[in-house]
């Protein structure tokens, strides 16, 4: 972690320019509101004059032979522009009818301005459901190629008019990192309303200057101390503020896929950026990425529970890679079926997740027990592993 950018991480951030050719921009509601109009946050609509702006930066980049995915938010806020409801809170009708008129204007105006630029786009809806099954994921992976040989920009979002709080995927940074996985990006750049991560709040005011926060400009690692510097966002447009960026960021640095945070409100940001310059928190490790399937169980399926194992299991599977077997297993939480994703912790530390071999009440009368045993108690319906090791990731 850095807090200036140096000879090294110019050249870092060159060399990650260098093989973009596929690239997700995810643009947060607060970056296309209209700041311009004097109206609070909640009363402001969406801005024509910023979209108009990033549909010539985006053509700026497919001229450099760059496909573009854009991830965009702005729905809601539409259609509370629409409807004129200003509440600070709305219930969930409200909001589904929110976004159901406000996703057809928000592409209708997509639609337009990048029409004036000779560019095509295409409207993605999303729910969690599409990311969690394996063959709607594809389907949707496929359709996304699709649209990119033939030109066509694909613009994402939530399938907000349709879901609810259960099985929504919960914000668009996490979207769009999926996005970048899924379709296989060498970079997700995250347009925001601050400049990056700081190493404290930047909104808070400080009497001497340089003991103002600084911009963390590389994080190499995200460790709990990263996770915690990132705080709530204080804009009600947005949902899940800097933390949700660094939990996006986390889920592309392990599909190796460098992440960039940086100030959506600057107009030029997108230009600077494939310019060279050193702008915002560039989230990378340079390491390998975990295989496609792994990924999909690590960052895109949602826990359905958590197995407590005890220290030898914990070393098997972490030191020496090996499956979790019921011996291990001293805790079974929550209610899932076979082949559901669950958590594996170990000291109260998540240390993996994978798909397991029982049911919550199977797993419950077996945990703990040696194999004979198990294979009296349980029949035809025994398997040696609860996760088989082709089934799990480290984490």
């Amino acid at each position: 972690m850095a807090t200036r950018v140096g000879t090294k991480e110019k050249e870092l951030r060159r060399e990650i320019l260098k093989a973009v050719k596929r690239v997700v921009i995810k643009i947060g509601s607060g970056v296309i509101s209209d700041h311009e109009s004097g109206r609070t946050a909640l009363e402001r609509g969406l801005s024509e004059k910023r979209i108009r702006s990033y549909a010539r930066r985006i053509k700026h980049i497919t001229d450099l032979g760059v496909e573009v995915i854009v991830v965009s938010s702005g729905a809601i806020m539409a259609g509370r522009q629409r409807l004129n409801l200003v509440r600070s809170t709305l219930d969930i009708p409200e909001k589904q009818a929110c976004a159901a008129i406000g996703q057809s204007f928000l592409m209708r105006t997509y639609e337009h301005f990048f029409d004036k630029q000779g560019l095509k786009v295409a409207q993605i809806l999303l729910g969690h459901d599409d990311l969690e099954h394996r063959k709607r994921f594809l389907n949707a992976k496929h359709t996304i190629e699709a649209l990119l040989e033939r030109g066509v920009i694909p613009i994402v979002n939530e399938n907000d008019s349709v879901t609810v709080d259960e099985i929504k995927i919960g914000d668009n940074d996490t979207l769009s990192a999926n996005v970048a996985c899924m379709a296989g990006a060498q970079l997700l750049i995250i347009l925001s309303d601050v400049d990056g991560l700081f190493d404290g709040d930047p909104a808070r005011a400080r009497k001497n200057a340089a003991d103002a926060p600084k911009l963390i400009s590389h994080v190499d690692r995200i460790t709990a101390d990263i996770e915690q510097l990132a705080g709530k966002s204080r804009n009600p447009l947005s949902v899940g503020g800097m933390y949700t960026k660094v939990l996006a960021a986390k889920k592309t640095m392990s599909f190796g896929i460098p992440t960039l945070v940086v100030n959506g409100l600057d107009g030029k940001i997108l230009d600077r950026i494939f310019a060279g310059a050193a702008v915002g928190t560039l989230f990378w490790s340079g390491k390998t990425k975990i295989r496609d399937r792994k990924h999909w169980i690590a960052h895109t399926l949602k826990p359905a529970g958590t197995l407590t194992v005890d220290a030898g299991a914990c070393k098997a599977i972490v030191e020496r890679g090996k499956s979790l077997l019921p011996a291990g297993v001293v805790k079974v939480e929550g209610a899932f079926e076979f082949g559901a994703s669950v958590r594996i912790v170990s000291d109260g530390s998540e240390i993996a997740r994978g798909l397991v071999n029982y049911s919550a009440g199977a797993l419950d009368r077996i945990k703990g027990m040696k194999t004979p045993a198990i294979r009296n108690l349980v029949g035809t319906d025994f398997y040696e592993e609860v996760v088989h090791r082709d089934d799990l990731v480290i984490l």
